[in-house]
């Protein structure tokens, strides 16, 4: 007799995995019905709401002679330059002026966000 299983057992164990891939709604996750899903916004970050629905998050880094500049396809840091009157930051290709309650992101000579404003303000 060889060791292992029975053909009886074997059919019933494919038929089992048959059944349990055929569930479309079966989850692991222990906590209700679905995994949580995770906020879009990122934590300590300020939401710009700018013209033509665009959005954009900034974070404030090294006491404000940085900040943080979060867009839906990439995310980068620009540093503070010397200004009269904005607040301004740069990285020698994208500009970030702010002034007052109104901020633009320019992306080299093509303005790519304006008449950004702070949600909630």
């Amino acid at each position: 007799m060889e060791p292992g299983f029975s053909r009886p057992a074997l059919a019933a164990a494919a038929v089992s995995c048959l059944l349990l891939t055929a569930c479309g709604s079966f989850s692991i996750w222990p906590f209700g019905d679905s995994a949580p899903e995770r906020s879009r916004v990122p934590s300590d970050a300020t939401e710009y709401q700018c013209a033509g629905g665009k959005r954009f998050y900034l974070r404030s880094m090294d006491g404000g002679n940085s900040t943080w500049v979060i867009l839906s396809d990439r995310e980068f840091r620009l540093d503070k330059v010397a200004s009269a009157g904005a607040t301004r930051f740069g990285n020698g290709v994208t500009t970030l002026e702010i002034s007052g309650s109104e901020a633009s992101l320019s992306d080299g000579s093509a303005t790519s966000y304006t008449a950004c404003k702070a949600a909630g303000k």
